[in-house]
């Protein structure tokens, strides 16, 4: 197994009233600008590979344009710095990436979420259609009350009281290398495509993030926001607002994701208007990282579509 590539080198970037960690991949003149944001717990390494794949032109379609690929740290998470607010909903993030892609001047970008920043993006795509050129989403959290294990430990945790006393305890009883391992089962279908030196990558991370003293307040809030999304109903759902979404849409399910059903790959298919939506065999909740080659074969499909003309009808 040869190793991965390094993470993108990243810096911090005014987006609004406060600030973004940012990572960027190398890309010639003229690439085509897109903004990846990551999944609840995640971070802007968790793109590393599919920038790679996507920063230049593939060999079998070389006239194609590269993609600039930036990656951001959600507020709290990552490097980027806990908001002054303190808001960890879906409506202040989905706020703090807009900001950031006014702050870059480069829009409309190809917009990509996994997860938690699938639901960022769902919102951002449809209140502000005129930064989004294309929408990605890779087992995006979309309210689904159907109960599975994994989402009901999530909610178990946003209860009161819990959450804080169940994460010090794992932190304190269970080393990092373990819990990086135990966060791939949990988000991969096949071990073997997690590579040794991404869990570790994880690892360190996560012990980074246990010296901070904010780390879990951040992954609860926005366990909480994520569980409120869940709840809501009417103009203001999820759900509705991908029926108002009119960049082209791609959406990519894990056939044998643990968080995300399957199976909303077909509400998906009904809400997005004409969107393409594709379940990955053998794949968990992290396709770009557990499958990068196919998900890029995927969006190159999506943005050489967005690309073509539009036919006039009558």
């Amino acid at each position: 197994m040869t190793d991965p590539v390094a993470a993108w080198p990243g810096e911090l970037v005014p987006a609004g009233a406060g600030q973004l960690f940012v990572r960027s991949a190398p890309a010639p003149e003229g690439a085509e600008p897109a903004l990846f944001v990551h999944g609840l717990g995640g971070s802007a390494t968790n793109w590393t590979d599919l920038m790679d794949l996507l920063r230049k032109p593939p060999a079998d379609r070389p006239d194609e344009p590269a993609i600039a690929c930036e990656a951001v740290d959600l507020p709290g998470f990552g490097f980027s710095p806990v908001p002054a607010s303190g808001d960890y909903s879906i409506d202040a993030m989905a706020a703090a990436v807009g900001d950031l892609i006014d702050a870059r001047g480069h829009w409309p970008v190809h917009l990509v979420g996994n997860s938690l920043g699938g639901a960022v993006c769902v919102r951002l795509a449809a209140r502000r259609p005129d930064l989004v050129r294309t929408l990605t989403l890779i087992s995006p959290a979309l309210p689904d009350l159907r109960p599975r294990l994994l989402p009901m430990r999530l909610t178990l945790l946003c209860a009161p009281g819990v959450g804080p006393w169940a994460l010090s305890r794992l932190a304190e009883r269970v080393p990092a290398e373990k819990r990086a391992l135990m966060m791939a089962r949990d988000v991969y279908a096949d071990m073997s495509l997690a590579h040794p030196k991404r869990v570790a990558e994880e690892a360190a991370e996560l012990t980074r993030r246990d010296a901070l003293g904010y780390a879990d307040t951040v992954l609860l809030a926005a366990a909480r926001g994520i569980v409120t999304e869940y709840m809501r109903r009417g103009p203001r759902s999820l759900w509705h607002d991908a029926a108002r979404v009119k960049a082209p849409t791609l959406a990519i399910y894990g056939s044998h994701d643990r968080l995300v059903r399957p199976a909303m790959a077909a509400l998906a298919a009904r809400s997005f208007h004409g969107a393409r939506v594709v379940v990955l065999s053998r794949t968990g909740h992290v396709a770009m990282m557990e499958r990068p080659g196919l998900v890029a074969i995927q969006m190159r499909d999506l943005f050489a579509a967005a690309r073509r003309p539009v036919r006039a009808s009558g």
